[in-house]
């Protein structure tokens, strides 16, 4: 019996046990064409076949690290504490990147140290970071290419069967951080960057509510591409269809959108175009 099998049983977070099962959720860019992501979880139900697995996407950009990470963060508050999240976006797969799992009070995070996982931890506190070089919790012979299969399910498969996070690795100090540009503050404006692109053509910036602190939201408007946006409006429908509008968004980010059309079509914007918000004296 491999020395995975008679660890995988021996110990118990607080508060599970194997029989209720746990929360898995999955994130990648694998997309749905492919056998990838049924793969990834025929490997977690393998080892903890009670576990629950809800997706969250698998249309994350190819490479997108930054739209991972932000995607992954907007969701974690959101599940059971306890919850283990699963995300692989990971261009450095076969490097010398490590593969990571973050414990926090409320979740576990599991995938590649590019940053991805970075967003999502600043969402409670940090107990410990692991670096996964216990070959014991992966697939016999993982593949350079595909550690989505051999390194990061089968680890999150023996955590939801009750495997002591400690166990899995080797502790850290930190972990790489997302690259999201930081906001500029000029005299008399705000200049920031569109870091990510929705499936309906809407433009997320890294402007957030409280960049604007010290300025009044009716004395100010945005500009994108050579267009004028008056102000923010609280909804999508504020103006007339296939008009832009600016509004804070569900993740607390100011977005640009085209109602009932796309703004990254309609403006011609992708990621890293610059958007300012200019405040009125």
């Amino acid at each position: 019996m491999s020395k995975a099998r008679k660890n995988e049983g021996t110990a118990r977070p607080a508060g599970r046990s194997e029989t209720t099962g746990a929360i898995v959720t999955l994130l990648s860019d694998f997309g749905e064409r492919d056998g990838f992501v049924g793969i990834v979880k025929g490997v977690v139900l393998g080892i903890c076949p009670t576990a629950t697995i809800v997706d969250l996407s698998h249309e994350v950009p190819p490479q997108d690290v930054t739209s991972g990470a932000l995607i992954l963060a907007s969701a974690v508050g959101y599940f059971p504490e306890r919850t283990i999240h699963l995300a692989v976006v990971d261009p450095g797969v076969g490097t010398t990147r490590r593969p990571i799992l973050i414990e926090t009070d409320r979740f576990v995070l599991i995938g590649p140290d590019n940053g991805l996982l970075s967003v999502a931890a600043n969402a409670a506190p940090v107990r410990r970071v692991l670096h996964l070089d216990r070959p014991e919790y992966f697939s016999p012979s993982p593949s350079h290419t595909f550690h989505a299969r051999d390194v990061f399910a089968p680890v999150a498969g023996h955590c939801a069967r009750g495997v002591e996070c400690a166990s899995l690795g080797s502790a850290l100090d930190g972990f790489a951080r997302a690259s999201i540009p930081e906001v500029r503050r000029l005299e008399a404006a705000l200049e920031g960057q569109v870091i990510h692109v929705d499936r309906f053509g809407n433009l997320m910036c890294n402007i957030r509510r409280e960049d604007l602190t010290g300025f009044r939201e009716p004395e100010l408007s945005i500009s994108i591409g050579g267009v004028q946006i008056a102000e923010i409006s609280p909804h999508y429908s504020a103006v007339r269809e296939g008009k832009p509008v600016a509004l804070w968004n569900s993740w607390g980010r100011l977005e640009i959108a085209v109602r009932n059309g796309s703004a990254s079509r309609h403006l011609r914007a992708r990621n890293g175009d610059r958007i300012q918000v200019n405040f009125r004296r």
